[in-house]
């Protein structure tokens, strides 16, 4: 995205990415671009702040309803001595901590999630000298020391370790490198451990091994994660996928081997309803979703793709899509705010919080923010926090007035009770639903209905779906019918000798 030049090719990406139902986004937030010298934030040669370009990305972000993970890497020349390398870290960490600040800061309530660094444990990422566990991890404290001073709430990525098998001085295996990230002290640091996660030529269900690379390598990284202790963070999927080069492409260029367009969409698919089940991977990061046209045929990285150049779909776009789907649909039960089903469009952050329904909430402090929430159901409610100060819902269901007690002239807003004390408050947004499935919109309303606002907060959804007359006449009959049974086995009882 940072290096799209033209904005209707921004604009349609994260379209066709909503589309197929991606919530999510890696954004690469240069540090090399963003600050030319110590402390300054302007391009001289355009005359503009050089923040702008990303301010853009992120209300495109924004209106697509895409929350930004943003990538922090790639240091300024004057920040160093040796500029062979633009992934080289600089000479003094802590410049590298006031930029994490300076970008927190800036995108305080818009942005939440950060990625510090990436692929440390390979030449040359780590610039021209040996990978070095604890350096990285001295950079890790002070970014993640930077980055909550500047916002409490952000949640730190660990960078992602590039999967290897080789054990040298350039080149170290990712399983030994958090390992010794954990000896180090990384654990008190990062929020959640970023992961590369390619399937090569190998289907999803092929077993891991510390001998081979493919998907399901992860899980030996899992099992480096509970060994020290760390079983409670989740993973991401910083990098994921299948590359679909073609049968004749050059076999001396396939780093990341190959297999067909069918087998990648199949294959993409099946492995995340592999993570569904686990229950420890989050959010998944395809490689990748469209580039910019730096990247040429020849090379084997260009057929990673979900669409071409010209936007046109993969099928590997439309395996996502109907999983999306799939997803995107809840039914009876209690369902978190970073649910599938769960849409927010605008700007919404999740509020880490110990006395809510796992551990977080969805926040906005500013009125028009939408939440959508698709469900199965008869019946759904809001789950949130009452207190002195907390804000009202505009509520719509199948986009119609749903018809709640309070009403002003534009129809239906939930009140959220105002109280003295902070505490959970179940409330309902619509009942007496047709079977089947539904969307409810909500809104933060601010303004005469609901003065004094300081936080609006959507802690969970919980829908139920009551029987139907038809339901009761079918258990009716059966039971009409099972007595009936239970007459005829007693009358043949009875007369038996």
């Amino acid at each position: 995205m940072e290096k799209e030049v033209e904005d209707w090719k921004k604009e349609e990406t994260l379209k066709m990415a909503q589309e197929a139902g991606m919530g999510w986004a890696k954004v690469h937030f240069t540090w090399e671009e963003i600050e030319p010298r110590k402390g300054y934030f302007r391009d001289d040669k355009y005359k503009k702040e050089t923040w702008q370009k990303y301010d853009q990305i992120v209300d495109l972000a924004e209106k697509h309803g895409i929350r930004v993970i943003a990538r922090l890497d790639r240091p300024p020349a004057w920040s160093r001595k040796d500029n062979t390398y633009a992934t080289t870290p600089p000479d003094d960490l802590q410049d590298y901590g006031d930029f994490v600040q300076a970008v927190v800061g800036r995108y305080k309530g818009r942005i939440q999630f950060y990625q510090i660094w990436n692929e440390p444990n390979i030449w040359p990422e780590w610039g021209d000298r040996p990978v070095d566990p604890a350096g990285y991890v001295g950079m890790l404290k002070i970014a993640y020391q930077m980055a909550k001073t500047a916002d409490p709430n952000v949640v730190i990525l660990c960078a992602p370790l590039a999967q290897t098998l080789e054990k040298s001085q350039r080149n170290l295996s990712e399983l030994d490198y958090l390992d010794q990230m954990y000896r180090a002290g990384a654990k008190s640091y990062f929020d959640v451990l970023s992961a590369n996660s390619y399937g090569l030529d190998k289907p999803p269900d092929d077993h891991p091994s510390a001998d081979s690379l493919n998907f399901r390598r992860i899980e030996l990284l899992r099992d480096v994660m509970i060994r020290h202790g760390d079983e409670s963070k989740p993973m991401w999927l910083n990098e994921f996928g299948w590359n679909a080069s073609p049968a004749d492409f050059p076999a001396n260029s396939l780093t990341w081997r190959r297999v067909s367009d069918l087998e990648q969409a199949q294959y993409t698919a099946d492995a995340i309803r592999m993570t569904r089940s686990w229950g420890w991977v989050g959010v998944i990061n395809i490689w990748y979703f469209r580039q910019v046209g730096d990247i040429p045929i020849t090379r084997s990285d260009y057929f990673f793709r979900m669409a071409d150049l010209d936007f046109t779909p993969r099928p590997v776009y439309y395996s996502v899509k109907e999983l999306s789907d799939q997803y995107k649909l809840s039914g009876g039960g209690t369902y978190q705010e970073t649910h599938g089903s769960v849409s927010p469009k605008g700007r919404w952050t999740i509020k880490l919080d110990a006395s809510a329904q796992g551990g977080a909430m969805l926040s906005a402090i500013e009125g028009g923010q939408k939440v959508v929430f698709r469900f199965n159901g008869t019946k759904v409610y809001l789950v949130t926090k009452s207190g002195p100060n907390k804000g009202g819902f505009r509520v719509l269901v199948d986009g119609k007035d749903p018809n709640l007690p309070s009403k002003d002239s534009q129809g239906s807003i939930l009140r959220i009770p105002k109280v003295e004390a902070v505490r959970e408050v179940t409330l309902t947004l619509a009942a007496g639903l047709n079977a089947g499935e539904h969307a409810v919109e909500i809104t933060s309303l601010e303004g005469p209905d609901s003065p004094a606002l300081d936080e609006w907060l959507i802690d969970a959804f919980v829908v139920e779906n009551a029987p139907t007359f038809t339901m009761f006449w079918v258990f009716g009959l059966l039971s009409v019918l099972g007595l009936a049974g239970l007459g005829l086995a007693l009358a043949i009882t009875m007369r038996r000798p």
